[in-house]
């Protein structure tokens, strides 16, 4: 069919305009990328979404700048590249930062493109990722990036709950740049590339004369392992992509779904005769939580949150007939399990996440409580600590209990005690379940009945042995229907799954209000 010249003029000057502008800042500066281990900001978009599904908007916006010579720059898609496509089938909403125009600075235009994008995603229901590669705020356009700022910030804010926002940090993220991503649910952070931070080395040297590296003030390993500030690390781009590809395989596309079940056909009653092995009968004896959600859950497949962070508390996504849960659990490993500041910080925000978006919750408990000592005293203990409590009572997705071994005190109720709500709670007969252990509260109560003894070391053994046997059990929270299920350790999953099974369509509220006011 003949097409007509004028049509095909401007077609082919489309297509030189859309050329240009997908050549970005130049050929010399991609390669620039490439040589520092980066992709380009288009290039990471096609990685990450299924092949042939992205699809571009804004693509001929272009700053309005005209101070500082700015009326002569060009600066192609503003630097910053947005669009919608799919992971794995399921949609999702995109901005990836373009370091090679303007070095991927905010201005005006650029802040727009990126809340159009916001908006879209929350008008359909559907995750948001944003791949953040900047200098910061333009300069050169002064409060209008300011006014940029304000406007993603808000969204970040009030989307928060409705969809799912995830962060990747490929390249510098400063200055009030940093608190877009901090708003968000999860950030990811890949080795070598990846900085954040509020103020830079320079700007620290001259105020405070610290010497500091962008790495050792920022990098991904600084943030994954001492800030807690992001939850993902990788070494390479493409395994960060990965860790995002897999996290949305647990999550709905928003807070208006129930997460995809996808059940791979894993025996419901596979027995767990492995978990007699994996943890010692003896209180005192560490082991690997992580073990043990593997062999409970579908698939021995756990995804972990916040791997290298507040080690002595995991967190991470996992399924159950299917059905994807959240994992809270205390690790023996470090600390014995004991529950301290970033630990309860750590625990609070991923159960809030979960209960956002219809994940529920299965907690496994092993811990002496909370961590004693000064420095825990003066950090706030209480006031972090509560904030772990808040955070299981205001959840109303179903939460189910598991008392592995020992369960004192407040941090046995901190950790989804019945009445922080839990659904069911089961324990092995490894249960310690008390106020505190047995040494330590023998202490107490036969304090005067030792010391006048003729052998008080005897004496105290003998009382350390009387409330063990009275209360270091899970048979007395029994009896007071604290505890509704004693099981055998090789029958944990079979009696997990039942209890899910019959809570998928639990239904419960809350008083109405416009919202808690949860101890930060």
């Amino acid at each position: 069919m003949a097409v007509n010249p004028i049509m095909e003029k401007l077609i082919k000057d489309l297509e030189e305009r859309k050329a240009r502008i997908e050549l970005a800042g130049g050929a010399d500066k991609i390669e620039k990328q490439h040589q520092a281990g980066k992709l380009s900001a288009r290039e990471r978009i096609l990685k990450l979404l299924d092949q042939k599904s992205f699809v571009e908007t804004d693509m001929f916006v272009h700053h309005r700048c005209e101070f500082f010579g700015m009326n002569k720059v060009e600066a192609p898609d503003d630097g910053v590249v947005t669009g919608y496509g799919s992971i794995d089938g399921r949609q999702v909403f995109i901005f990836s930062q373009d370091f090679t125009v303007l070095g991927g600075s905010l201005g005006e235009a650029h802040a727009s493109k990126i809340v159009k994008i916001m908006d879209l995603a929350a008008k359909v229901g559907a995750p948001l990722i944003g791949i953040n590669d900047s200098g910061g705020g333009r300069i050169q356009e002064g409060i209008d990036a300011q006014f940029g700022y304000s406007r993603i910030f808000f969204r970040n804010s009030i989307y928060s709950g409705v969809i799912p926002q995830l962060s990747a940090i490929l390249g510098p993220c400063a200055g009030g740049a940093v608190y877009s991503p901090a708003i968000t649910d999860f950030i990811f952070m890949t080795e070598g590339i990846s900085r954040m931070f509020l103020t830079g080395p320079n700007v620290i040297k001259e105020t405070t004369g610290e010497v500091i590296s962008d790495e050792e003030l920022g990098g991904a390993r600084v943030h994954n392992s001492i800030s807690g500030v992001a939850h993902f690390y990788s070494h390479t781009e493409e395994e960060s992509f990965l860790q995002i590809r897999r996290l949305l395989t647990f999550l709905p596309n928003s807070n208006r779904e129930n997460p995809p079940v996808n059940y791979s056909g894993d025996p419901l009653d596979r027995p767990n005769d492995k978990l007699l092995e994996i943890v010692p009968v003896e209180g005192k004896r560490p082991y690997n939580v992580i073990k043990v959600i593997e062999e409970i859950v579908d698939d021995h497949n756990f995804f972990e949150v916040h791997q290298h962070w507040a080690k002595n508390m995991v967190v991470g996504f996992a399924r159950i007939h299917g059905h994807p849960i959240g994992v809270i659990a205390n690790q023996p490993l470090v600390l014995a399990g004991t529950m301290d500041i970033n630990a309860s910080d750590k625990a609070a925000r991923f159960i809030r996440f979960c209960d956002c978006f219809n994940i529920p919750l299965l907690t496994l408990v092993d811990t002496p409580a909370f961590l004693p000592g000064k420095a825990q005293e003066l950090g706030g203990i209480i006031r972090h600590g509560a904030k772990i409590l808040f955070a299981y009572s205001e959840a109303t997705v179903p939460k189910v209990t598991v008392v592995l071994r020992k369960g004192y005190g407040g941090g046995y109720v901190a950790m989804c005690h019945r009445e922080l709500g839990a659904d069911a709670v089961f324990a092995w007969p490894t249960a310690e379940i008390a106020m505190m252990g047995a040494e330590g509260a023998a202490n107490i109560i036969f304090r005067r009945e030792i010391e006048k003894a003729l052998d008080p070391e005897k004496k105290r053994l003998e009382k350390i042995q009387e409330y063990r046997e009275q209360f270091s059990n899970p048979y007395v929270s029994g009896r007071r229907g604290y505890v509704d299920y004693i099981i055998s350790p090789a029958e944990t999953r079979a009696m997990i799954v039942r209890a899910f099974d019959m809570l998928w369509n639990k239904q419960e509220e809350r008083p109405k209000k416009k919202h808690g006011s949860i101890p930060l």
